[in-house]
């Protein structure tokens, strides 16, 4: 090995100098191989990479976006314990803009007033919930209520708005993790906040536990939007507080109910 500054010996030596010599040598070389060794470690150590010696990293913890599924039930848990007072904005297509004013009482109770939601829109109703069952009022200045439904029970299709669902019975869904449900991240569109899940019944029904669409949610769990085949709805304020308990608009009367408007199309089935 050549090292500079080291002279080698001279061949003219006499043989015991020699002997001398090649011992001296032979540490030489020794030396310098140990000196290499030892950069090339440290360079190997600076490298990227792997380095000698260190532990690999463990990957990281999966992100809430890996279990969509879990987020959607997370979400609707802490929807189903807010108590608020919110407005929004109903939209469909060819159709001016509605406004939706969901209250959800304190005592669990809940109300929805839905502009031009009857008689192809010449009728401002609302849908209220209390443990009496299920009402329908007119909201002008005579209004009144007809029970459309006992507790527990469905409000009957020809007088179902849908607009209160994605307020109060699909919250259930949501959380319950035995309704087989596909649901997979969605972006939030103009006007849109909070986390969104693109939602469909992952079963073939005649009536499906919810309709198929896309559900967002504020981190408090206030849903924000829901975009539906019967229409959009958008959060178009902040919540208020809520009332220890919904108030019926009128008095209860023995009349029949108004037509909801437009009649809600048929579900879309999976494959669609």
């Amino acid at each position: 090995m050549f090292r500079p500054g080291v002279a080698f010996p001279e061949s003219g030596r006499r043989s015991g100098e020699n002997g001398q010599v090649r011992a001296y040598d032979l540490r030489l070389a020794a030396t310098g191989l140990t000196a290499g060794v030892a950069v090339v470690t440290l360079l190997s150590a600076c490298a990227p990479g792997a380095p000698a010696g260190a532990t690999p990293a463990s990957s990281p913890p999966p992100s809430a976006a890996a279990d969509p599924r879990g987020e959607l039930a997370a979400r609707a848990a802490a929807a189903k314990d807010r108590r608020y007072v919110v407005g929004y904005t109903f939209s469909q297509p060819n159709e001016p803009l509605r406004s939706v004013l969901v209250t959800i009482a304190t005592d669990g109770t809940w109300r929805v007033d839905i502009q031009g939601g009857a008689l192809g829109g010449a009728a401002d109703v609302s849908i209220a919930s209390r443990p009496e069952g299920l009402y329908q009022c007119t909201l002008n200045a005579s209004a009144i209520c007809v029970k459309v439904a006992g507790p527990g029970r469905k409000l009957p299709a020809a007088v179902d708005p849908r607009a209160q669902y994605p307020f109060t019975t699909w919250l259930d869904v949501f959380v319950d993790r035995q309704v087989p449900l596909s649901v997979l991240p969605a972006a939030p569109q103009q006007g849109e906040s909070g986390t969104c899940f693109s939602v469909d019944p992952a079963v073939t029904a005649i009536a499906p536990p919810i309709d198929a669409g896309v559900f967002c949610f504020a981190a408090d769990g206030t849903p924000t939007a829901a975009r539906l085949p019967w229409g959009t709805l958008v959060m178009a304020g902040q919540p208020s507080p809520a009332p220890p308990t919904v108030v019926l608009p009128g008095p209860v009367s023995e009349g029949s109910p108004l037509p909801t408007s437009p009649p809600p199309p048929p579900s879309p089935s999976p494959s669609q």
